[in-house]
């Protein structure tokens, strides 16, 4: 019902200097018709966006990472490129099922998994998910700013009510969508993930934020999540483990995101004093570097922590 309002996001709605679309291709798999940017050679990387963005955000990661690994960066299903059937639920172990999907499809498993924010959530609900599949594989897990945990106190149940009620009136998607044209809007929006961004990457949050069908999508995963499961399942992890945080950080702010140190005992990582939310965006390079050093350092002795696999056409 009113999926009529909310037509899928075609590459000409986000305008034809939109990203790396040279690398772009689309999948069909079970409920999600996947938009995934592939680049490079060598071990596979998967990385996965937070909630909201799309793989514009790892636009300037693509060519260093893609020197040393054959990068995957899908839309996340509901975001961007990335088109959810009518009907089908868009919460963390169905996007860990569809994830999967996809991969299967291309033929390729990871040998690195990188999830920034919510999109660590889903990294890490995948890797979960596949170690009890498959407990002899493990891939190198690193969270970006990751939401690995429910949020403290009453914003752990007011934030997901809220979504739900945003997502039940087939309205809200359309007012946001038309609220972030205002002046001034996205870039506030940006300023208080507390990271520093160039007008071009503001630009392209803000291409996003107009399109209601990505609104939608946006809306739609946050009331399906439920993070206290994951919470819950992080001591399970027994492969390597890597945070990158931003000292900065108001979104997701380290004394949150830092407490995976105490769950998950072999997780080791740093924190950027001068960097927000969105450090991959406003360090690519040095955020590029740190994945490239915690891939090589979590190799074990046959070289791959997991399967590299054939790409698919």
């Amino acid at each position: 019902m009113f999926d009529w309002l909310y037509p899928p996001l075609q590459a000409a709605d986000l305008g034809p200097d939109w990203p790396h679309m040279d690398c772009s291709r689309f999948v069909q798999t079970p409920g999600v018709r996947w938009h995934v940017q592939i680049t490079g050679s060598g071990p596979v990387l998967l990385l996965l966006h937070g909630a909201g963005a799309s793989t514009h955000s790892w636009r300037d990661l693509l060519e260093p990472l893609g020197a040393h690994f054959t990068v995957v960066c899908p839309d996340l299903p509901g975001h961007a490129l990335s088109h959810i059937a009518s009907g089908w639920r868009p919460g963390l172990r169905e996007m860990a099922q569809a994830l999967n999907d996809l991969l299967g499809a291309l033929g390729l498993m990871p040998h690195v998994v990188v999830g920034h924010s919510a999109g660590g959530a889903v990294a890490a609900q995948w890797v979960l998910d596949r170690q009890s599949a498959q407990p002899a594989h493990g891939p190198t897990l690193i969270g970006l700013n990751p939401a690995w945990l429910p949020i403290p106190g009453m914003a752990s149940w007011m934030f997901p009510a809220a979504a739900k009620l945003l997502a039940l009136n087939p309205m809200s998607a359309l007012w946001i969508a038309r609220h972030g044209a205002r002046p001034g809007v996205v870039q506030k929006l940006v300023d208080e993930t507390g990271s520093r961004l160039g007008a071009q990457g503001v630009d392209y949050y803000g291409r996003l934020i107009r399109q209601a069908s990505h609104v939608r999508g946006v809306l739609a995963m946050m009331a399906a999540w439920d993070m206290a499961a994951l919470g819950r399942r992080m001591p399970d992890l027994r492969g390597p483990v890597f945070l990158h945080l931003g000292g900065r950080d108001t979104t997701v702010p380290t004394s949150w995101s830092g407490r995976t140190y105490a769950r998950v005992s072999q997780a080791q990582g740093i924190t950027a004093p001068e960097l927000g939310h969105l450090a991959h965006e406003e360090a690519p390079l040095a955020v590029a570097q740190h994945i490239c050093a915690w891939a090589e350092a979590s190799q074990g002795p046959g070289g791959q922590a997991g399967d590299q696999g054939q790409l698919r056409s």
